[in-house]
């Protein structure tokens, strides 16, 4: 079995910062993959932030500048450090892991996700 669990959420005023944190695991030998996506109400999930272990990255037009995306791969463990907040970041934030576990060559986990308002 594989958890992922995120946690960081929360309200903000706008221009503020918040910073997220998701670890995965479980029978975990290897991850690959890991990735920060959000959905609003009535909105689709969009991709966020995404960083290979090899430290490729990924970020949407709508958040560079503003988030980073960084990871601990010895501890399973992806952050995003959200600054310069609007309240078009309000979503619940999802985050998602690549993995390959003794149970099954290569998933895709998602945590449960972190609500995140920003207010005007």
């Amino acid at each position: 079995q594989v958890q992922v669990v995120e946690s960081g959420g929360g309200l903000v005023q706008a221009g503020g910062s918040l910073r997220l944190s998701c670890t995965a695991s479980g029978r975990i030998l290897s991850v690959n993959a890991m990735g920060w996506y959000r959905q609003a109400p009535g909105e689709q999930r969009e991709l966020v932030a995404h960083i290979i272990s090899g430290g490729s990255i990924t970020y949407a037009d709508s958040v560079k500048g503003r988030f980073t995306i960084s990871r601990d791969n010895a501890k399973n463990t992806v952050y995003l450090q959200m600054n310069s907040l609007k309240p078009e970041d309000t979503a619940v934030y999802y985050c998602n892991a690549d993995v390959r576990s003794s149970i099954v060559p290569m998933k895709t986990y998602w945590g449960q996700g972190t609500q995140v308002t920003v207010s005007p």
